[in-house]
């Protein structure tokens, strides 16, 4: 399979890239410097003359505060540069796999989230990645919608690092303990996008693909200093303790009622980032 993968140099870009390779296909990786998926005509032209079986984008605007102060500049990219990829791919004759977010839902749920659940996203960034997969389903019938959730990978800046160098600088930390949601690692979610991808006619649709399991982001960090064997205390509060700009939901996690990718505990994933990062000589 030919396989093209936008947004290539971020996070989970890297990682698709990788478990592309590794699975054999024939893969081009292209980087906002080379194609900034919200330039329709570049994106088109791209996609033609590359003539990829698949697309899997994973170009996206990631900061959610950010989105809640620029929304317009957020919905660009997560709304219409969505729609942008997933258009160019159909009249190049792809498939598309999209990366959406669990912050579609409001989080006021008891259960977890399936692939039918209501969407009511509460933030900036929720909306535009809502936008997003509207306008994904609506410019290529040949997609499929994989909503993750607390992605974290060596590639990027996510909680497990910043909680590693916080841990490096100081003897505790303050943890919200009331937002549950299921963290997710890179390497592990990269692998189930590539096999959407390879799954053709057989995976079309929304599918939940997240870390197995749940916690809170304090049940995380304490989970983090234990595996990394760092000598810091996590001090619980509530979201209310430590406002942000963009509300977040209190309960997000994905479950699914698909017959699709499944992803190991995220404890399994939270180890094989840190197996990772020591074999990089990433610092804290």
């Amino acid at each position: 399979m030919r396989l093209l993968v936008t947004g290539a140099a971020g996070m989970l870009g890297q990682d698709v890239l990788r478990a592309a390779r590794h699975a054999g296909h024939d893969v081009v990786g292209l980087p906002r410097a080379e194609l900034d998926i919200t330039d329709a005509r570049a994106v088109e032209a791209v996609l033609a003359g590359e003539r990829p079986d698949a697309v899997v984008n994973c170009a996206a605007w990631t900061d959610v505060d950010g989105a809640e102060e620029a929304p317009e500049a957020a919905a660009r990219v997560n709304g219409e540069g969505a729609g942008v990829v997933a258009r160019a791919a159909a009249a190049a004759g792809a498939a598309v796999v999209h990366v959406s977010s669990d912050y579609v839902f409001d989080g006021r749920g008891t259960r977890p989230y399936v692939e039918s659940d209501p969407v009511n996203p509460l933030s900036a960034y929720g909306v535009t990645k809502l936008e997003g997969e509207r306008a994904v389903v609506a410019a290529n019938p040949r997609h499929a919608i994989a909503r993750s959730s607390w992605l974290f990978g060596v590639h990027g800046r996510n909680f497990v690092a910043t909680m590693l160098r916080l841990a490096d600088e100081r003897d505790e930390v303050m943890v919200v303990d009331d937002q549950v949601g299921c963290p997710t690692w890179t390497g592990h979610l990269a692998g189930a996008l590539v096999a959407l991808a390879a799954a053709g006619d057989a995976a079309r649709g929304i599918f939940h693909v997240a870390g197995a399991g749940s916690c809170s982001w304090h049940e995380f960090a304490t989970e983090i200093f234990a595996q990394a064997r760092a000598d810091c205390a996590v001090l619980p509060c509530r979201t209310r303790d430590m406002p942000r700009p963009a509300p977040r939901p209190a309960y997000s996690v994905l479950g699914t009622e698909r017959d699709g990718p499944r992803l190991p505990d995220w404890r399994e994933g939270l180890a094989g980032y840190l197996a990772e990062r020591s074999s990089l000589g990433v610092a804290p």
